[in-house]
């Protein structure tokens, strides 16, 4: 029996937002580890030649957890479409959660005690020692493009804490294949119990 073409086109739109949805989270969570993992800072030794010692940091190096929190996301997408109902509202937060902080981690990489504090970390004993380390240049794409990134994340969550309820799942189409299987066998299993009965009740052996 065929759905009513209201149904049909609602489950067309659903299947069509979802997709759309899957596509912003890739974008906005492969954005984040790309640019997280592009040099941000490069830095010299305050009083020597331009170049001289110079270290280069990534995203990575200032904000340590820049990548795990868009993995993290990544993963709460994949969750988003193996659950249903609450846990599925809830885990769409945990995606604007983590998205949130992937770009609050993006903006907290600009900042200079953070840059500061990721050089004396990352630095050579060689190059901290010649001298103060110096900021040479930025690269503000990159931050850019990972709060981008984070921030594409964010929304992504909020939206599918909206309208995740109205998206399939990916159990839908088994449970809908189980669901006609158990049904054929149910009547498979009423017929031969009817037949048995009907060659009774004619005097026959059905065992026969």
């Amino acid at each position: 029996m065929t759905a009513p073409a209201p149904a049909r086109d609602q489950a067309r739109t659903a299947r069509r937002s979802l997709l759309v949805w899957l596509a912003a989270c890739a974008v906005g969570g492969g954005l984040a580890l790309l640019a997280a993992g592009r040099v941000w800072v490069t830095l010299g030794t305050a009083g020597g030649p331009a170049g001289a010692g110079a270290g280069s940091l990534t995203g990575n190096d200032l904000v340590a957890w820049l990548t795990p929190a868009a993995l993290a996301a990544l993963a709460a997408v994949l969750a988003v479409l193996a659950t249903r109902g609450v846990a599925r509202r809830a885990t769409s937060v945990v995606v604007a959660l983590l998205g949130a902080a992937v770009a609050a981690g993006a903006w907290d990489g600009t900042r200079g005690a953070t840059i500061a504090s990721a050089a004396a970390q990352h630095m050579t004993t060689a190059v901290t020692s010649s001298g103060h380390i110096s900021l040479e240049s930025r690269a503000w794409v990159w931050p850019v493009l990972t709060a981008a990134g984070g921030l594409v994340l964010a929304g992504a969550g909020v939206v599918a804490a909206i309208l995740s309820v109205r998206w399939p799942g990916m159990s839908s189409r088994y449970e809908r294949g189980a669901g006609h299987e158990g049904t054929a066998g149910a009547t498979r299993v009423k017929d031969a119990d009817r037949a048995m009965w009907d060659a009774i009740d004619e005097g026959e052996d059905p065992t026969a």
